[in-house]
């Protein structure tokens, strides 16, 4: 499990016992037909380096993915934006609002400077290297102070955000920090990643070990909240719901649904590149057919690797395999074969707002 998705897991700290679920989906709300699937396929991390920034120009110029969002701290994020304006302004493009430096030497300040928001900086005058670091030295105060200095810098760059999510989860790490990542969305209205709907996904990859060995022994069975609560498994229904609630009556479009842990998919062995995208590509397929009906996100993180990436990260070789996934015939393939709808924030904005 990546450390993103444990993050994600500790929304159920803001989990009611039993809250009734909403029969109609987000994405029926929205106005796309009852009982369809749809997605959008997400490319977090750009801005973060080149590397970063051609994978996500590939992924959506020439894969499914329909959306990214920038890291506006890292040094490649104003070149990206300038290649949007340049080759596409009306690119789905949202902040993944920055609150950790995690490479070794590969780093990066805060934007609002280290003398503002010191509980956010380490001794290196960067940001600190975990979400446990963010959580233990920052104030809620200085977290909202960042978050705005980071969609302050988009604009500055001439670029309209079309959402704001949360690298490495730190923003759903806390509930303070979470409650300032959603007042920000509601005062600038700009759509705020949150999965406030069935939450199907994100409940079985939060219990993937034992549901796997659930389902081996024939113990599983797919359905009710109350049947998850049965087995132990994570509870997305509650204050998840009633946040989902809140942003929507704000007017702003809410998920059904988040996948996050792609970045463990790997097939055994030692892969070629070619092989690992294909696999993620067949992962992908598997994960659409069992979604249930409703507004996903499916996060990648995409790279194009050139030889210095290796100095930034070890994990190229996943970052490759997402980049070709999004570029796989069969999975574009099944996407259209199956009818599925491919989206964007900027999508969902605009039907939230001729929804009474």
């Amino acid at each position: 499990m990546t450390y993103c998705l444990k993050i994600f897991a500790l929304i159920s700290v803001l989990c009611s016992p039993i809250v009734a679920q909403t029969q109609q989906t987000y994405a029926e709300k929205l106005g796309f037909p009852k009982g369809k699937k749809v997605l959008i396929f997400h490319v977090d991390d750009c801005g973060m380096s080149y590397s970063s920034n051609q994978g996500a120009y590939k992924s959506m110029e020439q894969g499914v993915a329909t959306s990214c969002s920038i890291m506006m701290p890292c040094p490649w994020a104003a070149s990206f934006i300038h290649y949007l304006q340049k080759n596409n302004p009306k690119a789905d493009a949202g902040l993944h609002l920055t609150l950790t430096s995690e490479w070794n030497d590969y780093r990066w300040p805060a934007l609002a400077g280290f003398q503002q928001v010191p509980g956010l900086s380490d001794g290196d005058g960067c940001l600190h290297r975990s979400v446990e670091q963010v959580i233990k030295h920052a104030s809620p105060d200085e977290v909202e102070r960042e978050i705005r200095a980071q969609v302050e810098r988009a604009k500055r760059l001439g670029w309209a955000p079309t959402h704001i999510d949360s690298h490495m989860g730190t923003l759903f790490a806390y509930p303070p920090f979470l409650e300032r990542y959603v007042k920000v969305g509601i005062e600038l209205g700009i759509p705020v990643m949150f999965p406030g709907g069935n939450n199907k996904m994100m409940i079985e990859s939060m219990n993937l070990p034992l549901i796997k060995k659930m389902k081996a022994d024939g113990t599983w069975k797919e359905g009710t909240k109350l049947e998850a609560k049965r087995y132990g498994l994570t509870d997305l229904f509650g204050e998840a719901s009633k946040m989902g609630e809140k942003l929507w009556n704000a007017g702003l479009p809410v998920l059904d649904d988040l996948h996050t842990f792609s970045g463990d998919w790997k097939p055994a062995g030692n892969p070629s590149a070619e092989e690992w995208g294909k696999y993620k590509a067949q992962q992908w397929i598997e994960t659409i057919k069992n979604m249930n009906p409703g507004v996903a996100m499916m996060i990648v993180h995409s790279s194009d690797i050139t030889e210095e990436f290796k100095y930034v990260s070890g994990s190229g070789g996943s970052r490759l395999a997402d980049m070709n996934s999004m570029m796989n015939p069969e999975l574009k393939a099944y996407i259209e074969k199956e009818g599925i709808i491919l989206t964007t924030f900027r999508e969902l904005l605009e039907r939230r707002k001729k929804v009474h």
